[in-house]
């Protein structure tokens, strides 16, 4: 029996059921081909719901698969089918709104490809290796935006990997003067 809730993965896919943004935590997809399937046949079975107002939750093939709707995105959470439908929910509600935050309200496909980055590191805050991390948006819209801070930011403000990033390209432009 495992004691820590697990996401086996979180997808962001178009209105066409075309890949946006996808993180997969297990196995149970062995080949990109057993993805895009299950990609395709969750699309499939969610699409004529109306999720746009709250979450949805439907089982699919074993899995729990927790939805929601904004625009031309559809943001999907998968978890086994043992796992608690709420912790699911709570994660896709973190990740929805996070995004949100980190795109000013705009959350669109369009948005959603130019700021991918940011959308990946969102991805990247909320879980890890399938553990769930954290679930507050604003805790993590706050730790994507430290990470891509620009380079125009005070050196205060940067990490060591920014700092020394900003000042590799100072000294680029420097020596090509």
């Amino acid at each position: 029996m495992e004691l820590c809730p697990l996401i086996k993965n979180i997808l962001i896919l178009d209105s066409e059921g075309k890949r946006i943004a996808v993180k997969y935590y297990s196995d149970d997809w062995p080949t990109n081909a057993a993805k895009e399937a299950f990609e395709k046949s969750v699309f499939t079975k969610t699409q004529k719901t109306n999720a746009r107002t709250e979450a949805e939750i439907t089982m699919f093939d074993d899995y729990i698969v927790v939805y929601k709707f904004v625009q031309d995105l559809h943001f999907f959470v998968t978890g086994g089918e043992n796992e608690n439908e709420i912790i699911l929910a709570a994660v896709l509600q973190g990740f929805f709104d996070a995004v949100g935050l980190l795109l000013r309200g705009t959350v669109d496909k369009k948005e959603a490809l130019e700021n991918l980055d940011i959308i990946l590191l969102c991805i990247d805050e909320i879980v890890d290796g399938g553990i769930i991390l954290e679930t507050d948006a604003n805790v993590i819209a706050g730790k994507v935006a430290s990470h891509s801070m620009d380079a125009g930011a005070p050196l205060s403000e940067q990490t060591i990997t920014q700092a020394l990033a900003t000042a590799r390209e100072h000294l680029t432009r420097s020596l090509l003067k």
